[in-house]
């Protein structure tokens, strides 16, 4: 696969670099965490959707948050703006989630379509580079009746080996989310997937939120074990009804808080945790922040 940067990349790449460069004293932000502690980002989407970028990163880091997971970034002056509020605010860009994985499903049947969500994966892939994220979240694909569960799993990993070379030249991981996608719906299956792509550059980005229907994060959680390069969190925030764990109901819906923080100890999980809930404003954003700061110490969170 060609790794040639196409006009729009280059129009995109250079105005990271420019505003880099226009900021005193700055530098590509760090998508590192302090070893051995969890740090809290959220999604782009959970901050006041009326603000502009650096309002919105400016009541991230209010609220507590360290860290944002924006969409892909098609322009440039929107990539200038990401790049100078991560520099004032210090609140950095840990990871880019691709957008146009569900519009353009990688295991399409179509060609085109699967074009289409391929240049969006660059596109992702090329931004976290230029913005220090690290890691690119992507849907590997979507059970349908015309795409069967086996053609998924054989069409996606195909494609991803051919993205593999591009994301070890620009040192970002693709990190498989396990969605409502109808696929990987076990945790010893989405541990086989990861492991038979076989490279350094393809881990999974968990959801503790999307397995409660069918299994216990838990237990996903100690079945992924080191595979797991950073975690989306929902199914705590305010505004919602939250069904209390309970063991002894099989059907519990609930989630048990303290034993999801237990088994994230136990795997050595040292990385980001992400809110990906509904936006809300700055009170709300905070209440999100706090509860998830309950859910690190080992604590229900409601």
């Amino acid at each position: 696969m060609s790794t040639i940067v196409n006009r729009r990349e280059f129009l995109l790449r250079s105005a990271v670099v420019a505003a880099a460069g226009a900021l005193p004293g700055a530098a590509r932000p760090r998508a590192a965490t302090a070893a051995g502690r969890i740090t809290k980002g959220a999604c782009i989407g959970v901050l006041p959707r009326d603000m502009a970028i650096l309002d919105r990163f400016a009541t991230a880091k209010a609220a507590g948050f360290e860290g944002i997971e924006p969409n892909t970034i098609d322009s440039p002056d929107e990539l200038r703006q990401y790049t100078e509020a991560s520099e004032k605010t210090g609140v950095r860009i840990h990871s880019i989630m691709n957008s146009d994985h569900w519009k353009y499903s990688l295991t399409d049947g179509d060609p085109q379509t699967v074009k289409k969500c391929v240049e969006g994966i660059q596109t992702s892939l090329r931004n976290a580079h230029d913005l220090g994220a690290g890691t690119v979240l992507l849907v590997p694909g979507i059970v349908t009746p015309d795409v069967p569960y086996g053609e998924v799993y054989k069409r996606s990993q195909e494609q991803i080996r051919k993205l593999i070379p591009l994301a070890k030249q620009l040192e970002v991981v693709i990190a498989v989310e396990n969605v409502g996608n109808r696929f990987l719906l076990s945790p010893l299956e989405f541990a086989r997937y990861v492991d038979e792509l076989d490279s350094p550059w393809v881990k999974a980005y968990f959801d503790i939120g999307n397995v409660v229907s069918t299994g216990y994060p838990q237990d996903w959680i100690r079945t992924l074990g080191k595979r797991i390069v950073r975690l989306h969190i929902k199914r705590f925030e305010p505004g919602v009804e939250h069904p209390k764990f309970d063991p002894k109901d099989r059907r519990s819906q609930g989630i048990d808080w303290p034993d999801v923080r237990k088994a994230l100890a136990e795997i050595g999980y040292a990385g980001w945790v992400t809110a990906e809930v509904r936006s809300g404003d700055a009170s709300y954003v905070k209440e999100v922040a706090g509860r998830l700061d309950k859910i690190l110490a080992g604590e229900n969170p409601v």
